[in-house]
């Protein structure tokens, strides 16, 4: 509950859930621009956190932050045709400037490649120069038919790395090790497991050579393209005319990368570790780790309550203390609805017996502690046992539905009763990766191995590869 605000049990309307968390736990809501989602401060604050710690990876690998326009002139879109026609459905187009009409479309940002290898173009003129490995923060827009608060919209926030190499070897590390970072980014504060793999031909980014992901599971069953890292190879380079003088002294087009991830990933959040009293959050990537709640306000309590907040924070603790005229129990509800890992709680009788009631969000389980303990190094050790349990309960989840098959009838079963990740044997070909797609809109997520000694379940043929399938968001 938050306040008189029921949730819909998770296992009863999946759906009807998802949108009770994001309600209840304030963290988006729907605005009067159709498809267009209003990021309210708790949402907007997990997307901080994010930012901040990726941010990091990304500067400790090498890369440094820039800002490209938001538009982009439909001659300079239409240089790489692979990327024109892989994004023209949900393209935006902006044909006025004030009253007048402008010479020359332009696009509101799907993305950015065609502007950094613009960018490119201009300041690439030797291997001295290269890599460039950049990165930005920003906001796009894609014209999608419908909008769910951080799964879909027409404008989220993401963030888009574009980098250039002189050598294949070098793009081709960076578009793996991008991947691995969003991975362990993943695995180790979203305390949500992933697989990764190759895209197919049919899945891969438009004008890319090839395309790795990382997929993830949601408690449904529902899978989730979490990250992505593509290598362009020369492609974009040649459309473009990105060439450098070579330590041969001779001219070579430049090998480039993208990758990015969104704020689809606070989607993942709620739907890999939610329940149904709200949002859980771990404690890696929560903006409030601790909340501090008194269920009265003398200046004893108070007193105590300060003194446990500064231990905490002077230890990088993020804490705070819910001093609102809310009632003790809708503090408790909204601390809990809100996700927030771990909540102490002071009461009179608490004090008068030198305790304090410590409270975890993952499993709601309750531990009185003395008022003498060392603090600090209770809360410290209790999130990492909540960080570790959210990552091994979701993975114990994920692998409850991960099936491995060679049949098309239990491909179908599995389908009719509890959707997962399916590994199965497939020969390669589009039209059977089509034909896939007719059992409930099975998608390929990724290609975990090659592999030429199974049976495509489909047509009968000999298999290339080890595909998992899954139906996605």
């Amino acid at each position: 509950m938050n306040g008189n605000k029921a949730i819909t049990k998770r296992d009863d309307d999946f759906a009807k859930w998802y949108t009770d968390v994001v309600t209840a736990a304030k963290l988006a809501r729907y605005s009067n621009v159709k498809g267009c989602i209003i990021y309210e401060p708790n949402g907007t604050a997990i997307w901080e956190r994010i930012q901040a710690e990726l941010d990091k990876k990304f500067k400790e690998t090498g890369h440094r932050n820039v800002q490209m326009p938001m538009l982009i002139p439909e001659g300079l879109l239409r240089k790489e045709g692979e990327l024109v026609a892989g994004f023209a459905p949900e393209v935006a187009w902006v044909t006025y400037g004030g009253e007048k009409e402008l010479d020359e479309r332009l696009c509101i940002r799907p993305t950015s490649e065609t502007l950094f290898s613009d960018y490119y173009h201009d300041v690439v003129k030797s291997y001295k120069d290269l890599p460039l490995k950049y990165n930005q923060w920003c906001n796009v827009m894609r014209w999608e038919k419908e909008a769910r608060p951080f799964l879909r919209g027409r404008e989220f926030f993401w963030q888009e790395g574009h980098t250039v190499h002189a050598t294949e070897k070098e793009a081709r590390e960076e578009t793996e090790n991008m991947l691995n970072v969003y991975k362990n980014f993943f695995e180790d504060y979203l305390a949500i497991p992933v697989l990764s793999g190759r895209k197919t031909e049919k899945e891969k980014f438009a004008g890319a050579e090839y395309t790795l992901t990382i997929e993830s599971l949601m408690y449904n069953g529902v899978s989730l393209q979490s990250g992505t890292s593509h290598y362009f190879g020369q492609k974009f380079s040649k459309a473009y005319d990105i060439k450098f003088v070579t330590r041969d002294n001779t001219f070579d087009y430049a090998y480039q990368t993208s990758w990015g991830v969104s704020n689809r990933m606070i989607g993942a959040l709620i739907m890999v570790h939610g329940d149904d009293h709200g949002l859980v959050l771990p404690p890696k990537i929560a903006p409030l780790q601790v909340a501090i709640i008194k269920a009265t306000n003398d200046e004893e309590t108070a007193n105590i309550a300060k003194d446990i907040q500064k231990k905490l924070k002077d230890s990088n603790i993020s804490t705070f203390i819910d001093d609102t005229d809310k009632s003790f129990g809708y503090k408790l509800a909204e601390a809990e609805v809100n996700g927030i890992p771990v909540r102490i709680e002071l009461g009179k009788r608490d004090i008068q017996n030198n305790q304090l009631t410590v409270s975890r969000r993952d499993t709601l389980e309750k531990e009185c502690i003395s008022l003498d303990d060392d603090i600090v190094s209770y809360i410290t050790s209790l999130m990492t046992k909540i960080q570790e349990n959210l990552y091994q309960r979701a993975k114990k989840r994920r692998d409850s539905m991960t099936y491995h098959v060679k049949t098309l009838k239990e491909i179908e079963r599995i389908m009719d009763t509890q959707p997962g990740f399916i590994y199965s044997p497939w020969c390669g070909s589009e039209e059977c990766e089509l034909k896939m797609k007719e059992i409930k809109g099975l998608k390929s997520r990724c290609i975990t191995e090659d592999n030429e000694n199974e049976i495509c379940p489909v047509c009968g043929k000999k298999s290339k590869h080890i595909v998992v399938w899954g139906i996605q968001y």
